[in-house]
């Protein structure tokens, strides 16, 4: 299982049960943005002639890639313009994920938005891969599947990921799928929650100078939420502006904002992560 497609092809067991995998890279734990995808494809399954514009999920536990995973759909509610789903993920009888997601029928109606961030083209920046493994190839072997279904170009490059950088918390990159998506709005959003978690949590870590490998550093995603403001084609060049407006009691939170190349605000994410140190390291208070 090498591409994005195929990672969010499930297979059904029944009305309301599927079963997806994960795909075949060196990660200790399933991304996050992966089940996610996964989950909102299984509720989209029971889902007809409306869209999602909104999902809700809580991380419960780390998911095992070696394991398949089963999708549980619970029709929640159906009216005429609305519909609910519940989905739980989980492996070996136990609950990995719990997603509520809202499903409607597009319509017409009053707009307006945030204007999108100023930053250079994407032609204009170097792919992140090729940098990172110009300044530290260790790290690039980390999150090898993303960077295989993705291509992401940070404005401004990005740092090794497992060297310490004392930052704002905010950095922004452009994003695009690396094989054509087609115009189905379920991948198209399915493919954008899979993005979404990329590099989230990092933002948190900036002002803290923690990566990745600090030694002592836990961290985890706690919930995530998407709103879906519009509909895109993440094919093409999307920016991800991303923030974290506080981190306390060992937690902290990240804001992100997918635009499409001509400013519109396609979607709004929001995350919880868990981010504290379990001792402090040789020479250094735990922050």
């Amino acid at each position: 299982m090498e591409t994005l497609l195929e990672t969010l092809k499930l297979e059904r067991l029944d009305d309301n049960q599927f079963r997806g995998g994960s795909p075949s890279d060196t990660a200790t734990r399933v991304y996050g943005g992966q089940v996610i995808a996964q989950s909102l494809v299984a509720a989209y399954a029971t889902i007809s002639g409306q869209v999602c514009h909104s999902l809700h999920c809580y991380f419960l536990r780390a998911g095992d890639p070696k394991e398949a995973l089963l999708f549980d759909v619970d029709w929640v509610r159906d009216s005429q313009n609305f519909a609910t789903r519940r989905v739980i993920a989980r492996q070996r009888d136990q609950q990995i994920l719990i997603m509520a997601a809202s499903f409607t029928v597009l319509e017409r109606g009053f707009e307006h938005q945030t204007p999108m961030p100023p930053a250079p083209l994407p032609e204009t920046l170097r792919d992140d891969s090729e940098v990172i493994a110009e300044l530290d190839p260790a790290s690039n072997l980390l999150r090898q599947q993303q960077r295989q279904v993705f291509e992401t170009r940070s404005v401004p490059p990005r740092s090794p990921i497992m060297s310490a950088h004392k930052g704002e918390p905010a950095q922004k990159f452009w994003i695009r799928a690396r094989e054509a998506l087609g115009a189905d709005i379920q991948i198209q959003q399915a493919t954008l929650a899979y993005a979404s978690d990329l590099a989230f949590l990092s933002t948190t870590m900036r002002p803290h100078e923690l990566t990745w490998v600090t030694p002592g550093l836990q961290y985890a995603s706690l919930d995530h939420s998407i709103w879906f403001h519009r509909t895109s084609d993440l094919g093409l060049w999307h920016l991800y502006d991303m923030d974290s407006p506080t981190a306390s009691g060992g937690r902290g939170l990240n804001r992100g904002a997918f635009f499409a190349a001509d400013g519109s605000l396609i979607a709004s994410v929001v995350q919880e992560s868990l981010m504290r140190m379990r001792s402090p390291p040789s020479g250094r208070r735990a922050r």
